[in-house]
């Protein structure tokens, strides 16, 4: 028999002192990540320290590294810049060159010539790590120091310091984080969830911008809207997910048309037709978190 209990843009339900799901927006600023130079064991921690124009692809980043053996932190500041990590230690005048590098990068245009920049300041050593594609792990670099280039290492699969975490508490201890499978805008309210026999299904609503370039396409726009259904085993193990849009810039999606049941737990949304797809109409039924999509107009 299911177990089921629904609750309208809240961040938490329970229907059974065994089966809850709760949905937490955790945003982070800072990131701690564990690798090496030369072989040897390195620990850094770096902060979010602004965009450098109106991209959150690209923004400067402060913090620090230790060797493991001595944990002496060596100051670095740098940039992200879509996976690629720039760091620089500027010896004595760290505090002095980190504001004139900040100074001197304000647009995209300028982020690309980072290294150019850092090297007028007289970097005392540097590191780079680029993240080729998103699986990647470790994330591999290099060290620069007295004119000699040592390998080295990120032991994460990604390197984004800024980040939009919406982690789904599940029965049976489990956690999962949308920002790993589904996208890193977050923007993810829980709806409801059912737990049946032989599967779980956890009913998203969700808001968030289309483009975290606020300059480039879409970025200023009301952004993607819509409803998600993650599909999970018996035992809350996760295994996919469908994704039904309201509104989007990026698949311009627009003038949606919502209808209501007497109850509000029956959600009718017809869908126009875009210049990639045919009108349709999705039906969210909130009780039961399921949708059904029709191809009728």
């Amino acid at each position: 028999m299911k177990k089921l209990l629904t609750l309208l843009f809240f961040l938490s339900l329970t229907f059974s002192p065994c089966q809850k799901v709760e949905l937490k927006k955790v945003t982070d600023s800072s990131q701690i990540f564990k690798g090496e130079i030369a072989g040897i064991p390195i620990t850094m921690q770096l902060y979010f320290a602004g965009i450098a124009d109106c991209n959150l692809y690209q923004y400067f980043v402060d913090g620090w590294y230790y060797y493991d053996k001595y944990q002496k932190k060596i100051p670095l500041t740098g940039i992200y810049d879509y996976g690629k990590l720039s760091l620089y230690n500027f010896g004595s005048q760290q505090k002095q060159n980190s504001k004139i590098f900040k100074e001197q990068i304000t647009s995209p245009q300028k982020v690309e010539k980072t290294a150019e920049i850092a090297e007028t300041l007289n970097p005392k050593e540097n590191i780079v790590f680029e993240q080729n594609n998103l699986k990647e792990n470790p994330i591999l670099g290099n060290f620069y120091l007295n004119k000699k280039t040592q390998p080295a290492k990120l032991f994460t699969g990604n390197d984004m310091v800024y980040r939009y975490n919406n982690y789904l508490i599940l029965p049976n201890n489990k956690k999962i984080n949308t920002f790993d499978f589904i996208n890193k805008h977050g923007g993810n309210q829980l709806i409801s969830y059912v737990s049946g026999e032989n599967a779980n299904r956890v009913l998203l609503y969700f808001e968030h911008s289309s483009n975290f370039n606020a300059c480039g396409m879409c970025g200023a726009s009301n952004g993607e809207k819509g409803y998600r259904i993650l599909y999970f085993t018996k035992d809350w193990n996760y295994k996919n997910y469908e994704e039904f849009l309201t509104e989007s810039c990026l698949l311009n999606i627009y003038d949606a048309k919502e209808t209501k049941s007497k109850d509000r737990k029956m959600l009718t949304f017809k869908i126009p037709k875009t210049t990639s797809s045919s009108a349709y109409t999705f039906t969210v039924d909130i009780k039961n978190a399921t949708i059904v999509k029709s191809n009728k107009k």
